[in-house]
């Protein structure tokens, strides 16, 4: 068998994660209990390479691309969906309705001209690829349309800090690099972009980008939006370049059409990021809550006080529970400063007189020794409830590996809404995605909250919802129930006002039933126009964002369209 052209450590092609990574054993025990209160079983085996039948390749490559193309199974299977519940499980069934022909692996952006030339000349459609994280369809080689082929373009070569403006704060960065590759190369020049995605292991700076991804910092800096300073994007029309400035009134923003675009404009070759000093202080405490009500106010009240914490992550009772936080009791709000320039006592001691006014509890002992930690002793911070916390937030996308496998359906969704609007869309969404779970499993369920970003304005919850799929290995029954799960939710939090998704992106999942009714029909035609001014061959990642009426390309996805 041909080998892959990836050079990259060997993925995990049917979940997350590398090949060779497997959990804990205290892992397996916690999730097996997961398994057991959901009433799940009979486990299916994961699948070999080997199981899979794809379909024969169209059009061979022109002799100048072969080197760079590739079509052997890891890599299509690789590059066929993202990883999302359905994508486990339709991986899990064997079935992938259409692998792309063939995966691009481009070392510069002249062999990715001469891709996109290729793709147009004979009516391909072009999937973008970074990391292939995306949990709503946006890597989906299965598009609709009368395209003679699809290929994927991977810019995984493309992943180097190509500069570094240490008077600006400024570093120039390919698009296909990894969070931990970009990081890696910052830190000898005592920088950081600072910018942690849950991903962040498995995603790239172009995804990022494309997504509109939210990071590390709960509050001011919470998207990738706020550290980019320009994009440079090859699309099927040329080269489009922002220019590089620390802000600008000069008409609509080039970088605020690019920011977001998902794939279906070009493709994000580098962009130049605002990065900064490595942190020196630090400050963080736990407090808890009787009520989520109460826990709800005090983080307003922080939001709204200026004071830009760079963690704020309220857990209502469920979900500190499930997190090891907490007794399902209480409410828990984890809480950290950091700084490169001064020690953070005051804002810390401004935070806690916030959260006591509303009745918040916490070690005190804790949060004073947490004063004393500097850069140095960062390990401390990973200590306790809040370490406790992240290493389970980090841990939690291999969780289904072993749960999607044994019948537990386990997703996420997120959205954002204004406070006064807030404690409606938190008890809507929980009847009405209570009430799905019921309807579709025949048993109670669990639905846990907790914010992951937070605004003067309103919060950004982040539901996760574990329910019983199947207790006889049948895969297609677990991805119905599923599916009238996920649209129960999505409907509710359009419904309540919220927006269809805060920071994981639209692609073909969050289309029609979020984004479609979401942003007004006219601005969706706007955006079609410029769209077909870089596109005119509709090529770039069909059925996301909008349609391409005229090659049959629409709104899709395992949600249906």
């Amino acid at each position: 068998m041909p080998e892959s052209l990836a050079h990259r450590r060997e993925l995990r092609f049917w979940g997350w994660g590398y090949a060779d990574e497997n959990l804990a054993p205290a892992e397996e025990a916690l999730l097996a209990e997961l398994v057991r209160m959901t009433g799940a079983g009979a486990p299916v085996t994961a699948p070999r390479l080997e199981e899979f039948t794809l379909p024969a390749s169209a059009l061979r490559p022109p002799a100048a691309l072969v080197p760079i193309c590739s079509a052997t199974p890891y890599d299509r299977l690789t590059h066929a969906c993202g990883k999302s519940f359905a994508d486990g499980v339709r991986m899990l069934q064997r079935s992938v309705p259409r692998p792309p022909d063939w995966v691009a692996f481009p070392r510069d952006e002249s062999q990715l001209e001469d891709l996109l030339s290729w793709a147009e000349n004979v009516s391909a459609a072009v999937v973008p690829f970074g990391g292939g994280t995306s949990v709503c369809g946006g890597v989906e080689s299965a598009v609709e349309g009368d395209y003679a082929l699809v290929l994927s373009i991977d810019l995984q070569y493309l992943n180097r800090v190509l500069e570094v403006d240490r008077s600006s704060r400024a570093a120039l960065i390919e698009g296909g690099a990894l969070g931990p590759e970009l990081e890696a190369a910052l830190k000898p020049h005592d920088l950081t972009l600072r910018h942690f995605p849950q991903s962040f292991q498995f995603s790239t700076l172009g995804g990022w980008i494309a997504t509109r991804a939210g990071g590390h910092y709960a509050t001011q800096y919470t998207h990738i939006d706020d550290f980019v300073e320009s994009i440079r994007m090859l699309t099927p029309r040329g080269l489009l370049e922002s220019r590089r400035l620390p802000g600008s009134g000069a008409g609509p923003s080039p970088d605020r059409l690019l920011l977001g675009s998902e794939g279906t404009l070009g493709l994000i070759t580098r962009a130049w990021m605002r990065v900064q000093e490595r942190p020196r202080f630090r400050a963080s405490a736990s407090i808890r809550f009787a009520t989520t009500t109460s826990a709800c106010a005090a983080v307003r009240a922080i939001s709204q006080a200026a004071l830009f914490p760079s963690n704020c992550r309220l857990l209502d009772p469920v979900e500190a529970l499930l997190n090891g936080v907490g007794d399902g009791n209480c409410a828990v709000l984890v809480l950290a400063f950091e700084s490169a320039d001064h020690p953070l006592d005051a804002w810390l001691a401004r935070a806690l007189e916030l959260v006591a006014d509303h009745g918040g509890d916490w070690d005190r002992q804790a949060a004073q020794r947490s004063l004393r930690s500097t850069a140095a002793e960062e390990g401390e911070h990973r200590q306790g409830e809040a370490g406790t916390w992240r290493n389970q937030f980090l841990r939690a996308p291999y969780y289904r590996n072993y749960l999607t496998p044994r019948g537990v359906i386990a997703d996420t969704f997120e959205t954002a809404i204004t406070w006064d609007r807030f404690h409606a869309l938190y008890e809507g969404v929980q009847d009405a995605v209570g009430r799905a779970i019921r309807a579709e499993t025949g048993a109670e369920g669990m639905l846990s909250c907790r914010f992951t970003h937070v605004y003067p304005d309103g919060p950004a919850p982040y539901f996760t919802f574990y329910a019983r799929g199947t207790d006889r290995g049948d895969m297609a029954a677990m991805l119905g129930r599923w599916r009238q799960i996920k649209l129960a939710a999505n409907e509710a939090v359009t419904a309540l006002g919220g927006t269809v998704t805060h920071h994981h992106a639209v692609g073909r999942d969050h289309r029609s039933r979020g984004y479609d009714r979401q942003a007004p029909a006219l601005f969706r035609a706007a955006f079609a126009g410029a769209r077909a001014a870089l596109d005119p061959a509709g090529m770039m990642n069909p059925g996301v964002l909008v349609d391409t009426p005229a090659r049959g390309a629409v709104a899709g996805g395992v949600l249906g369209g």
